[in-house]
């Protein structure tokens, strides 16, 4: 499969990235590059680290060893003030949505604005109104987060995410639990918001063919490391058995199905409790 080009424009570097919580290891010399405007897809199984990575690029956590880094700056090295100036240059669309309850749709996504800029009210809400209207809900504004379905909810998140033009948005887990119609609109905008802002986005998801259809590179995670990368058409040809197992579904791989555990006769016959 063909690695990203080191020497091209790249947005994030991920450099021999180490990390657990506890004794359970997370990542083990994590190595990755992600190019700047384009979709990069982050995939893996449950568990495998893939929303921790976005704390890692938000500064939220510290790798144990490594390094981090967003536009060329050391993230896990940076100070309060100048993480949060960081920040401001990108954006988060949660897998929760996270809209604030108490604000309708129009004051969630002006909130970054006023909290982040000393714009006038009238430039303010031009900016809120293109970005409604760049997620068709325009004129869902004065709606409560309450009154809207799921995947109204994750349009107003994902225009909230970009309420102030930012070079790269991550996005966790997009497109869970959303309906065929839903689905399609958010997979639809991804792709579209991105050239369209020309901005770089990073999609940790587990969904194999919605991923696929809008990355333009796809790394596969999986044992504190990565497994699989290429392009989808490189990942979906793929002779690495770890690597079809995932992207296919398959139930039976290298991935075993069982937890480990002792024999099972041997468990029959313990007595409980055991530890």
């Amino acid at each position: 499969m063909s690695q990203v080009d080191k020497s091209q424009d790249s947005l994030i570097q991920i450099r021999d990235v180490g990390f657990s919580f506890g004794d359970h290891k997370i990542y083990d010399h994590l190595d990755m590059t992600i190019p700047r405007g384009k979709v990069t897809a982050i995939m893996g199984p449950s568990g495998c680290g893939k929303s921790t990575l976005l704390n890692f690029i938000g500064g939220r956590l510290k790798p144990d060893t490594g390094d981090i880094r967003v536009n060329d700056v050391s993230v896990p090295s940076l100070n309060r003030r100048d993480l949060y100036a960081l920040r401001k240059q990108m954006g988060m669309m949660f897998q929760s949505s996270a809209l604030l309850t108490d604000l309708n749709v129009f004051e969630n996504i002006a909130f970054p604005i006023y909290e982040h800029t000393e714009l006038p009210d009238e430039l303010v809400k031009n900016l809120v109104l293109s970005k409604l209207q760049m997620v068709g809900l325009r004129g869902a504004r004065h709606l409560m987060p309450a009154e809207l379905s799921g995947g109204m909810t994750r349009r107003v998140a994902l225009a909230r995410a970009i309420a102030l033009d930012p070079m790269l948005v991550m996005y966790d887990e997009p497109f869970t639990g959303l309906d065929p119609i839903s689905l399609g609109v958010i997979v639809k905008l991804i792709r579209e918001v991105n050239d369209a802002l020309q901005m770089t986005s990073v999609v940790v998801t587990h969904d194999v063919a919605e991923g696929c259809s809008i990355a333009d590179y796809v790394y596969l995670l999986g044992q504190g490391r990565v497994i699989g990368q290429g392009t989808p058409e490189e990942m979906s040809g793929t002779k690495s058995p770890e690597v079809r197992q995932f992207m296919g579904g398959l139930p039976d791989g290298p991935v075993a199905y069982h937890y480990p555990a002792r024999d099972y006769k041997e468990d029959l016959f313990q007595d409980w409790p055991d530890d």
